[in-house]
């Protein structure tokens, strides 16, 4: 080991990351071999995301989160940060996935506090999972934040299919593409 280190006079501290802009995307995959490596891949492709590692987050937004189109190009292996809904299924059954989320708005001076987003992935249709992800994101608002904000704006994507294939997923992600990273000092 090199005991000729540099010696530092001055660090930089840094904040935890702020996701900022995202995009929405969707899809499904099927495939007779196997899940990850075989309809989840497919799902992933046919959302068009499927050159990037995946890595998932829960269910907050920051204020400064703004959605834009999904970019045509993405670096192949680059992390992909997600709020991630995936449904794996067997051949016949049915995959439904969904993500429903809206913003905190403060009840005093009207600016926008973050968002909460709620995902479902199970075996429903859709209409009765998207009731079911308004219950979820109702639960969370009101058991938190409704003394002091407003929630609205609120909006769904969701994706269902039956598989023909042995082994099926759908999946729906919120996909952040870049982060604001303060300087505490």
């Amino acid at each position: 080991m090199n005991n000729n280190r540099l010696k530092t006079t001055k660090n930089l501290l840094i904040g935890c990351r702020i996701p900022k802009d995202y995009f929405i995307t969707k899809g499904v995959g099927e495939s007779n071999i196997t899940i990850h490596a075989g309809s989840y891949h497919l799902a992933l492709k046919d959302a068009g995301i499927e050159v990037c590692n995946i890595m998932t987050y829960s269910s907050i937004l920051p204020s400064i989160a703004k959605k834009i189109k999904q970019p045509k190009v993405l670096t192949h292996g680059a992390v992909m940060e997600t709020i991630m809904a995936v449904s794996d299924v067997n051949m016949g059954k049915r995959a439904t996935v969904g993500i429903m989320h809206g913003w905190l708005y403060d009840k005093k001076t009207n600016k926008r506090y973050g968002g909460l987003v709620c995902e479902y992935n199970g075996d429903l249709p859709k209409n009765k999972a998207l009731i079911q992800l308004k219950e979820s994101l109702n639960e969370l608002y009101t058991n938190g934040f409704s003394k002091k904000y407003d929630l609205r704006n609120i909006s769904s994507v969701s994706e269902s299919f039956i598989p023909k294939k042995k082994f099926g997923t759908a999946l729906v992600a919120l996909c952040f593409v870049n982060y604001e990273v303060p300087i505490i000092a």
